[in-house]
């Protein structure tokens, strides 16, 4: 089976590579049960010098902006109470935290995690973190438009390498929810 995006030298499905993803991807991928086969979803090798969005797309093609997708970790409060949560957006866009995400999660303040805490309870890595294997009672927010997606480039868990799956897969992951409007016009 050829991977989606053919442009990659070491592409091949994620369960046959589950030694190169975190274990806590690893295991939701040996855990897969979806109307999507584990199999649809790819794992590419790529160079983790140039993990970051930007520098991804100006190295593997600029085309690949609009067919990737961007998972960020946010911290929703209210009262004395956080709530930590995934939400996955177009890589062309930006989420919007303080509109959809607010008022999805119903909190009075919303950011972004800082960055030892989103690594330290996903088990991934910063620039690689991904909505497939996250801690099971985070709240995963996608948007409709990755949702719809043929295929989508997101991280592995690792700064080396990229998960390319169906749009409909992220949609099925525990804990999600699709909802419009969730990224808005501008860069991540």
């Amino acid at each position: 089976m050829d991977a989606p995006f053919s442009r990659f030298d070491d592409a091949r499905p994620a369960p046959e590579l589950i030694g190169r993803l975190t274990p806590t991807v690893a295991d939701a991928i040996r855990a897969w049960r979806g109307s999507v086969p584990a199999e649809r979803v790819f794992y590419v090798d790529s160079d983790p010098a140039v993990a970051d969005t930007a520098a991804f797309v100006a190295h593997y093609g600029e085309d690949l902006l609009e067919r990737s997708a961007n998972c960020v970790v946010v911290a929703a409060r209210r009262g004395g109470e956080t709530t930590l949560a995934a939400c996955l957006v177009p890589s062309a866009a930006r989420v919007d935290v303080n509109g959809a995400v607010r008022r999805h999660l119903g909190a009075r303040k919303v950011s972004f995690a800082p960055m030892e805490t989103a690594v330290e309870l996903t088990g991934m890595e910063y620039g690689g973190i991904t909505p497939v294997g996250l801690p099971a009672d985070w709240p995963l927010l996608v948007d409709s438009a990755v949702a719809a997606m043929p295929y989508v480039l997101v991280g592995s868990g690792r700064r080396r390498g990229k998960l390319v799956a169906p749009g409909a897969f992220f949609a099925e992951l525990p804990g999600a929810v699709v909802l419009d409007g969730l990224a808005v016009p501008g860069p991540a």
